[in-house]
């Protein structure tokens, strides 16, 4: 239980009818869970408009009702308050509820299109093997120092975040990595998070079904930057269009990383190889078991967040020498004759072309590349296309499949796709519906030397279909397949 007004400390409120001098229990902005004692605040989402629920979360029990409209009728057991963003005021509530824990914790948030999970993972990692209590928030896990638990969404919600920070602070955590998706941060869901430093990676063509422009997309990203408090850092990818562009408006103490431009930490790519990359940092060398340019870029803006943060350069660089691979991220799995095949989360068109660029530069034509890709049903269907021109551009041969399909037609969406194939390139596509058949196509016409990338869903380990998730895993897929052949 916490009192109202303590809950309403930091938000700026219009009307209130009613007492502030109550306690409530729990703080809900979906009205189905609203029990008695409960505050109800009315959130205007992208498919639902909380307003039209206040009743209903009255009649199940809640004693306060936060909202922009206040209704006709007011109950008069209940206490209103009037604000103009709900959902702002939301993450400002949902902070002050579980005591303000990301003033408790050094909160370093990793925005961006590309990078987010790999460069957020390696830092929690790391910092775990400095000796630090750290929780992690991502899209494959979250963690509170050694314990995980699923992640559903890149961002969670900021009721569910802030308690999530707040376990952290419970479990003696200092630290926690963050992705911070352009959804969360233009629905306001971290409203109210006190953000010790912040990293971008790139910005590309993603997320256009929900952003209407690119625009928008670049505003939401700035927005987090705008945000950052001037005792906060704000580490910026220098060789991306955009990176100065991030930090025109912020308070933070601006720091650049780069491999191709003058930075305050620099790299240099010595050797790439499909077992890993020799890299200068700094003046340092440094083997990783990571691949290919972008992965460059991830361990950079990893070393220059570690040393913002305050662990000693040689000791960062010793340790990013021994980071094994992020879930889905790059992953190999080599067969007994001979054939690799890469599990990578590549869904943008920048993305698939980073790792398609990365695979034929170390593969220097010795074998054939074989892409198995697809995209995901109720999504930007623009980059449809264009994500199967990279395709076949940088493959010898392409198999178009299903993803997540989730309401569509997989079929219609690789109908989509193969408008982006010139005629020059059909001979090169095969179109598999079912993905599991799709990799096993391409399994079994590659042969020593080849390399087979299947794209698209990484670390997932499911198929949504028709709303339903149904279990499906990438690399349980291919060792199967292998298994098969030997």
């Amino acid at each position: 239980m916490k009192e109202l007004k303590e809950i309403l400390k930091n938000v700026i409120t219009g009307k209130i009818h009613g007492n502030e001098n109550i306690s409530v229990n729990e703080i809900c902005f979906d009205s189905r869970i609203v029990k008695n004692n409960d505050l109800f605040i009315a959130v205007k989402g992208t498919q639902v408009d909380g307003h039209e629920y206040i009743q209903k979360a009255v009649d199940n029990g809640a004693v306060s009702v936060v909202c922009e409209t206040l209704p006709d009728n007011l109950s008069g057991n209940i206490t209103y308050v009037q604000v103009d963003d709900s959902a702002e005021a939301l993450g400002k509530m949902a902070s002050a509820y579980y005591d303000d824990p990301s003033r408790k914790l050094k909160l370093v948030g990793i925005t961006g299109t590309n990078g987010k999970t790999t460069i957020a993972t390696l830092l929690y990692r790391l910092f775990r093997r400095s000796g630090f209590k750290a929780g992690l928030v991502s899209t494959i896990n979250n963690y509170i120092n050694d314990k995980v638990a699923e992640a559903r969404y890149t961002t969670p919600d900021a009721v569910q975040l802030n308690g999530m920070l707040k376990d952290m602070v419970d479990d003696g955590c200092e630290f926690c990595f963050m992705e911070v998706s352009s959804h969360a941060i233009k629905q306001k869901r971290i409203s109210g998070i006190d953000y010790y430093g912040g990293v971008f990676t790139n910005l590309t063509h993603d997320h256009l079904d929900y952003h209407p422009t690119f625009d928008d997309y670049l505003t939401s990203k700035k927005m987090f930057f705008d945000d950052l408090p001037d005792r906060s850092f704000a580490l910026t990818n220098n060789d991306d269009p955009n990176g100065k562009v991030m930090i025109q408006n912020t308070k933070a103490g601006t720091h650049f990383y780069a491999l191709k431009s003058m930075a305050d930490f620099k790299c240099r790519i010595l050797e790439n190889s499909i077992n890993g990359m020799l890299l200068n940092i700094d003046g340092t060398e440094v083997w990783t078991k990571y691949i290919g340019e972008f992965n460059a870029y991830n361990l950079l803006a990893v070393y220059g967040c570690a040393v913002l943060s305050g662990l000693e350069k040689d000791s960062v660089l010793t340790m990013i020498s021994d980071l094994d691979v992020v879930s889905g991220r790059f992953e190999n799995i080599r067969s007994a004759d001979g054939i690799t095949a890469i599990i990578d989360y590549a869904h943008t068109p920048d993305a698939l072309d980073n790792v398609l660029q990365t695979i034929n530069k170390i593969n220097q034509g010795n074998g054939h590349v074989i892409t198995v890709v697809g995209a995901g049903g109720n999504r930007d269907r623009a980059k449809r296309p264009v994500m199967a021109d990279v395709a076949v551009k940088n493959s010898e041969k392409v198999i178009l499949t299903s993803d997540n399909p989730r309401n569509e037609k997989p079929e219609d969406i690789i109908e989509e796709m193969k408008q982006g194939i010139q005629k020059e390139y059909e001979n090169k596509v095969l179109c598999v519906v079912d993905r599991k058949e799709a990799i096993r196509a391409a399994c079994m016409m590659a042969s020593d030397g080849d390399i087979i990338l299947v794209a698209g869903k990484g670390h997932e380990d499911y198929q949504e279909i028709n709303g339903v998730r149904h279990h499906f895993d990438d690399k349980e897929v291919v060792k199967e397949i292998f298994k098969e052949k030997e």
